[in-house]
């Protein structure tokens, strides 16, 4: 199972990283709109060797037979895998890369703000996301946060997988 666990987890996190590689090549200048569609197509797809991990463990390893139990555990631990690779890139983007992340990502919020609410209302909501934003919006909270979504969505794509692939 380590071996399996391992193998899928690089391979997931292989896509993870040349995915991410190109979004940050070719996506300069896209709305975090985007930039956020982006990212979670990323994340499923990286995902998705959740599914061929558990497949391949119960084709190749262990005889065409595989428990529910087992195969969600196998998913979990590739998703956890591939979660603890994207958390680390997160945390480089937001340290090396760009520094400036939080800062552009709280302005570009501002200016949805802006378009929604005007007067006192819009500086209340300016002053509780520039809190919020100060209160968690570190790199070391963000990788931590990306590495939980990660893990999340991983975790319903093992639910759906060992469901499908489960056999006694």
């Amino acid at each position: 199972m380590k071996n399996t666990v391992i193998r899928f987890g690089l391979y997931g996190l292989a896509v993870a990283v040349i995915l991410f590689l190109l979004a940050l090549v070719f996506g300069k200048g896209l709305s975090y709109s985007t930039q956020e569609i982006i990212g979670y197509t990323t994340m499923v797809a990286s995902l998705s060797f959740v599914f061929f991990g558990i497949k391949h463990y119960r084709d190749h390893v262990n005889d065409g037979m595989i428990s529910f139990g087992k195969a969600l555990l196998i998913g979990v631990l590739i998703s956890a895998m591939v979660g603890i690779g994207i958390g680390i890139a997160d945390y480089l983007y937001t340290t090396v890369i760009n520094p400036d992340f939080s800062q552009e990502f709280l302005d570009t919020s501002i200016k949805g703000l802006e378009e929604t609410y005007s007067g006192a209302e819009l500086e209340a909501k300016k002053n509780e996301l520039t809190q919020q934003m100060n209160d968690y919006g570190g790199s070391g909270f963000l990788a931590f946060i990306m590495f939980a979504s990660v893990v999340i969505i991983g975790f319903i794509i093992s639910l759906i997988s060992a469901l499908i692939l489960q056999r006694k």
